[in-house]
């Protein structure tokens, strides 16, 4: 089995976002070039938030520049001493996940941005296309979107404002313009590092494209260390692993 890298095609109207009712925080939104951040704070933070993505952005790809195969590669590459932080984290999750390093961009900018953010506000979410860093004084839900499935849009993961700043990522083989090798409509990771839970949340994606693969991909991902939960949603059927709290919406 290949993992998988992500890709992305322009930007996509992200309708859950109007669904989101964020107390007590102001919600803006970010964009440069293919990252689409959508960001609460206890304040309006554009102007830091444009500066962090952009600062991170060039050191990305400054580094795909001089390492195209980088940009392309499905499977994982070495680390590197000389690349920028992001990168290195990127190629970690890579190794620890049977993946390409670009499995794990979406998880790393969000995390990078948030924590960048946290020096500004006590109170941070950003979401970037289904992967979040969250790090919030209350408890939070997430709604889980699952495409066609009947369970999509029914189901959220409460996530407690103690086991706060965490990230969660997600998947699909059936939504968005993400790589994918498998089937799954959703397969969903928590973890407390942004880019391991991207890269684990594709290679359980991969591992999904009929209903006897749930259990065996749910095996994998709790072999995986650093991972806190997981889930993976094919149909209407369910399979979950780890600390996660499952919810009516």
């Amino acid at each position: 089995m290949k993992p998988s890298r992500k890709q992305t095609v322009g930007h996509q109207e992200r309708f859950y976002r109007l669904k989101c009712q964020p107390q007590g925080l102001v919600a803006f939104t970010v964009r440069v070039k293919e990252t689409d951040l959508w960001i609460l704070a206890e304040r309006d933070l554009a102007e830091p938030a444009l500066e962090a993505v952009r600062r991170h952005r060039r050191g990305l790809e400054a580094y795909l520049h001089q390492v195209p195969e980088a940009l392309e590669s499905l499977s994982p590459l070495p680390d590197d001493p000389l690349a920028p932080p992001l990168v290195k984290a990127m190629l970690k999750a890579g190794k620890s996940c049977g993946t390409g390093p670009m499995a794990a961009v979406a998880g790393a900018i969000a995390q990078a941005v948030g924590e960048d953010l946290l020096r500004l506000s006590p109170q941070v979410v950003v979401e970037n296309g289904g992967d979040l860093f969250l790090a919030a004084g209350q408890d939070l839900t997430v709604g889980l979107w699952a495409g066609a499935s009947p369970l999509s849009g029914r189901l959220g993961l409460k996530i407690g404002a103690g086991d706060m700043p965490v990230c969660l990522a997600t998947s699909s083989g059936t939504v968005g313009h993400s790589l994918s090798l498998g089937r799954s409509d959703a397969a969903v990771v928590l973890a407390r590092d942004g880019a391991l839970a991207d890269a684990a949340a594709t290679a359980l994606g991969n591992r999904i494209r009929d209903r006897g693969d749930l259990g065996p991909a749910l095996a994998w991902a709790s072999a995986v260390p650093g991972l806190k939960g997981a889930l993976a949603v094919l149909g209407d059927r369910l399979s979950a692993w780890g600390g996660l709290t499952l919810v009516e919406t």
